[in-house]
């Protein structure tokens, strides 16, 4: 099973708790696996937020939106909890920011 997650960090971070005896070798691989999946459903989700919101970035608003509204991530609440809430779907994301101006690259001959 290919993995996106480091095992051998799974297994040591596994074997740092001490109610956690021996750790067979295919548990976290297993672990690795289900967080990959869990992940993937966390950002898809958090990405069609911010689509719903015609944001083009995903942001931590975003996140924070998804896990209240889920019942599946009702679990991560007092994480996100210090999180800003996202403004209004009629109100746009990047107000308030300010826009950098264009920069103008100069050609080779043109140094002053």
């Amino acid at each position: 099973i290919k993995s996106h997650f480091p095992v051998a960090r799974i297994k040591r971070i596994m074997q740092a708790d001490d109610d956690v005896g021996k750790v067979a070798q295919v548990t976290p691989v297993v672990v690795s696996k289900a967080l990959e999946l869990f992940m993937i459903s966390l950002v898809t989700k958090a990405a069609e937020e911010a689509k719903n919101r015609n944001s083009k970035r995903v942001q931590p608003a975003h996140l924070k939106a998804v896990v209240t509204t889920n019942e599946q991530f009702d679990f991560l609440e007092p994480i996100v909890a210090k999180v800003p809430d996202a403004p209004a779907q009629g109100e746009k994301e990047d107000e308030g920011k300010k826009k950098k101006a264009p920069t103008r690259r100069r050609k080779k001959g043109d140094e002053e």
